[in-house]
């Protein structure tokens, strides 16, 4: 019978493609209105009040889209909303954040060298710093700086990069990034859910009401979704992210951080600019490359200084210290994964780097076992990646036996019967 573990990991990883489902439905859809609106053109036979038009083709058939800028003159008897992709968007990035980051936040959110938080503390911070963003932005969205939308856009872009400083300042470097992707997601469907919806609803009641709609809530949401077209990219990358120690796990990532959010700027610029047909500002792809080869020079630097300070074992980090063959998995262990998953290597060669192992300037996924402590942290990854699967330690670094698996998990299998009976 499958114990808990197998029923955690399958449930976020279907949170995990639930997240990717909705991510892309939210995704496509934006970018494909942004360049509906960016490629329409005038016509000398538009219904009253329509602004554009455009043709296209697709699937063997051929589409004949118009846009009205306020409202047309009645309300159409069928009428789509765009909403549900982007609030099951972020609905299922919060669960994902809860059930990897809050629930094992002692492992991959708490960084004690950092912050020594409590784990009450640590999932305020990240769900505080989510709303208080939201707010800023949407003051600043509210006052004069409307108005001028490419400074309202530099301030925002001074304010992420801030944010990014700061989150790396508290929490892991991979939950740092993640979070980073987290803030800005959030303003992004804010967008829609506290401003872009509420104007469309405002102009369909103004029009079944025979009132002439006010074109001002229009202005306003072309303002949001313009945001939301920039900001786009850049939160995939952070979400990616942890997945790849020299992005989240370096010593400069919030500056790596910086670049990809001017590299979100350099692309959908080159696009955006394609579809309104003002040519190819060719001067884009040489500005992302160097701002990619900027990213990639300061990961070089290598990460912080390690760790000297260690946090006190959670009760069920404790529990899997006290059962039997703990000793035993901990030799295992860091005689398997710790030259990976151990103290911090870099490119200067200032710090020694196991022979095999170059190039690996920090644990893959922050995730570190060099420890007894660190391997009753990460018990739960121990007994899924090594215990009943083969994942890890991968290929030819794979010197463990069927005999080390076995004891991996009788020694989880061991701590968990106790706390049941303890229950």
């Amino acid at each position: 019978m499958p114990d808990i573990a197998f029923f955690w990991d399958w449930l976020a990883f279907a949170m995990r493609w639930f997240h990717v489902i909705t991510g892309i439905a939210w995704i496509g859809s934006s970018f494909y209105f942004i360049a509906l609106d960016l490629g329409l053109r005038k016509a000398a036979d538009l219904p009253p009040g329509a602004y554009g038009e455009e043709w296209q083709v697709h699937g063997g058939g051929f589409y004949h889209i118009q846009k009205y800028l306020v409202a047309p003159e009645r309300m159409p008897e069928d009428l789509i909303w765009f909403k549900w992709e982007s609030y099951m968007t972020w609905l299922s990035g919060a669960a994902m954040l809860m059930l990897l980051y809050w629930h094992r936040a002692d492992l991959f959110l708490i960084d004690p060298a950092k912050l020594p938080l409590e784990t009450w503390q640590a999932i305020a911070i990240s769900a505080g710093s989510l709303t208080i963003g939201w707010l800023i932005y949407d003051a600043a969205c509210k006052s004069k700086l409307g108005e001028r939308p490419v400074t309202l856009m530099a301030l925002l872009f001074v304010a992420l990069v801030a944010m990014a400083w700061g989150y790396t300042h508290v929490f892991t470097g991979r939950a740092a990034l993640l979070h980073l992707g987290a803030f800005t997601a959030t303003i992004m469907s804010a967008n829609v859910f506290f401003v872009i919806m509420p104007n469309q609803r405002i102009v369909v009641a103004d029009l079944k009401a025979g009132r002439t709609p006010d074109a001002k809530y229009g202005k306003i949401a072309k303002l949001r979704s313009t945001h939301n077209n920039y900001l786009t990219l850049p939160v995939l990358f952070m979400m990616l992210s942890n997945h790849y120690p020299l992005a989240f796990a370096s010593k400069y990532n919030w500056l790596i951080a910086a670049l990809v959010f001017l590299m979100g700027v350099t692309i959908r610029h080159w696009f955006n600019t394609r579809h309104a047909r003002k040519g190819s500002p060719w001067w884009t792809i040489p500005a992302t490359v160097v701002l990619f080869l900027l990213a990639m020079w300061l990961s070089t630097f290598g990460p912080d200084e390690p760790a000297t300070e260690t946090a006190a074992l959670s009760p069920t980090a404790q529990r899997f210290t006290d059962a039997a063959g703990f000793e035993q998995v901990t030799d295992i262990v860091t005689a398997n994964c710790s030259m990976c998953h151990g103290a911090v290597t870099d490119f200067s060669g200032k710090v020694p780097v196991p022979q095999g192992h170059e190039g690996i300037i920090a644990a893959p996924h922050g995730l570190h076992l060099d420890t007894p402590e660190a391997v009753a942290r990460a018990a739960r990854e121990i007994y899924l990646f090594a215990g009943v699967t083969n994942a890890m330690p991968p290929g030819a670094a794979n010197f463990m036996t069927a005999e080390d698996r076995a004891a991996i998990r009788d020694w989880y299998k061991g701590a968990e019967t106790e706390a049941l009976a303890a229950n």
